[in-house]
C-alpha cells in the first residue's frame, strides 16, 4: 500500500496568479480595517497600531501605517528573503492606496459595532490568508509571526494573538472598556481563522 501512495505534486503559482493574489488579499484585508475604523473598533498588528496613532494625532492611516510597518522590514529581508520582502512591500503599498479610496467610495452613516467587528476581522483574516499563500505579507506582526511557525513551529495565528493582544490592551486606554472587549473579540476570531488555515501541510502550492 506505501508503494503506491505518492506524495501530491506542489503545484506552482504563476506570475498572473501571484499578482492577483496579492492585489486580492490586500484589497479584503483593505475593506476589513475600513469596517473596523468605521465601527470605532480597535485591531492587533500594525495595521492596529496605524489606526491608534492616526486616531490620535489625525494623521492618515495610510501614511502612519507605512512608517509603523517599514521597522519590520529588516526581519523580512533577514528571515523570509527579498522575495518575500519586496512582495510584502508591494502588498502593504497597495492597503495604503486602497485606504485612502474607501472613504470617497463607501459612506456610512452608522454601523452596528459587532458587525464591524465580525466582519472587519473576517475580512482581514481572508486577506492575509491569501497573501501568506502568495508567499506575501502585510508586513509587522505577520513577519514574526511567519518566522515563528516556520523555526520554531509555533502556530502562526497564536502567535499573532498574543502579539494582538498586546496592542488592543493599549487600545484599552484610548476606547470604551466594552470596544477593547470587542475588539479582543475580534482578533480571536481573526487568528483563528489563521491558525486554522495557515499550517504546515495544510496548503502545497509554491
Amino acid at each position: 500500500m506505501s508503494a503506491m501512495t505518492s506524495t501530491p505534486a506542489v503545484l506552482r503559482h504563476t506570475l498572473v496568479d501571484d499578482v492577483l493574489g496579492v492585489v486580492t488579499g490586500a484589497f479584503l484585508a483593505s475593506v476589513g480595517l475600513f469596517l473596523l475604523d468605521a465601527g470605532g473598533a480597535v485591531t492587533g498588528g500594525t495595521a492596529g497600531l496605524a489606526l491608534l496613532a492616526g486616531r490620535l494625532t489625525g494623521w492618515p492611516f495610510a501614511i502612519v501605517y507605512v512608517g509603523v510597518t517599514l521597522p519590520f522590514v529588516a526581519l523580512a529581508i533577514a528571515r523570509k528573503g527579498w522575495r518575500f520582502a519586496v512582495r510584502s512591500g508591494i502588498a502593504v503599498g497597495l492597503l495604503a492606496l486602497f485606504s485612502l479610496g474607501h472613504p470617497h467610495v463607501l459612506t456610512l452613516q452608522h454601523i452596528n459595532p459587532v458587525y464591524a467587528v465580525l466582519a472587519g476581522n473576517l475580512a482581514v483574516g481572508v486577506g492575509l490568508l491569501v497573501l501568506f499563500r502568495h508567499h506575501s505579507s502585510l508586513g509587522g506582526f505577520n513577519v514574526v509571526a511567519l518566522v515563528c511557525q516556520e523555526r520554531l513551529g509555533w502556530r502562526a495565528g497564536w502567535v499573532q494573538l498574543a502579539l494582538d493582544g498586546s496592542v488592543i490592551a493599549l487600545g484599552a486606554l484610548v476606547v470604551p472598556v466594552h470596544t477593547a472587549l470587542l475588539s479582543a473579540l475580534g482578533a480571536v476570531v481573526l487568528n483563528v481563522i489563521i491558525a486554522q488555515n495557515h499550517r504546515p501541510g495544510r496548503y502545497i502550492a509554491g
